[in-house]
């Protein structure tokens, strides 16, 4: 797998950062590990110690948020039998940026042949006035597994904190063989407690949690996680082996309490620690 990590800030400072890793596949012991890293600037990637072949990578944001003109992305390859977790090392936030300058994050992520992707990152906080556009884009081999988690939160509840303005754009692009599997936007600009109020789109709620897997037992998962889920949420099967999950809570400490069991049966009980903590 190789793994490219960057990240810039555009205003009347130096550029933030620019970074890139790479790692390999696999060894000769077939274990997924990293080779060779590079990086700099404030994108960095931590190889927790593993005792499975599979591997995991923690994104940490050093300059410990997103604002107007930041500019981050992430590359990532994951090769042919191939296994990695990506994850992030806490709540990514999004801070107050001026009009017409919002944050840009993007994430590329290619799985091969057989290889197993899990993308975990944690919650994506958003700030009164944030700005934000955001793109995820998977690719898949046919034989190519993943399982996709993006949470949203519109500001910390318990904090008492309320949005009056925010600008964003979120778009999450699946492909499988080449061909369209899963697409979602949400497109916010103005006073969000409007758009989230509307029974259509959040119903008031104050947290979105959206989760994709891919994989052959898919269907199987289908009956038990929808017992377990609230009203405010619901799980389909949109092929015969993907299962999508939108859950809707008013604060993302609920929004959590019922992911991580979810998450927990679909990882077999392997769900990066940082989440727990």
């Amino acid at each position: 797998m190789n793994i490219q990590s960057t990240a810039q800030r555009f205003s009347t400072i130096p550029p933030r950062a620019r970074g890139i890793a790479r790692v390999t596949v696999k060894d000769e012991h077939g274990r997924t590990r990293l080779t060779d890293l590079h990086q700099a600037g404030c994108m960095k990637l931590i190889f927790p110690k593993r005792f499975r072949p599979d591997a995991e990578a923690v994104l940490v944001n050093t300059a410990g948020g997103i604002t107007g003109g930041d500019q981050l992305s992430l590359i990532a390859t994951v090769k042919k039998d191939a296994a990695l977790t990506l994850t992030t090392q806490a709540a990514e936030r999004i801070y107050k940026a001026q009009d017409g300058d919002a944050g840009q994050v993007t994430t590329d992520i290619v799985a091969r042949e057989n290889a197993q992707l899990r993308w975990l990152p944690q919650e994506t906080i958003l700030f009164d006035r944030a700005a934000l556009d955001r793109k995820l884009t998977i690719n898949l081999a046919e034989t190519a597994t993943a399982l996709v988690v993006e949470t949203l939160v519109f500001g910390r509840t318990l904090m008492g904190e309320t949005l009056s303005k925010l600008y964003l754009r979120d778009r999450i692009t699946i492909n499988r063989d080449g061909k369209p599997l899963y697409r979602d936007a949400i497109a916010l600009n103005g006073d969000p407690t409007v758009h989230l109020a509307r029974p259509p789109t959040a119903d008031g709620a104050g947290a979105v949690s959206t989760l994709i897997y891919t994989a052959p037992d898919a269907a199987n998962h289908l009956a038990p996680i929808r017992t377990a889920l609230p009203k405010t949420a619901g799980a389909s099967m949109i092929t015969d082996d993907t299962l999508v999950l939108r859950l809707l809570a008013p604060d993302s400490f609920l929004i959590r309490s019922h992911l991580i069991p979810i998450l927990d049966r679909l990882t077999n009980g392997c769900l990066p620690i940082n989440w727990r903590l």
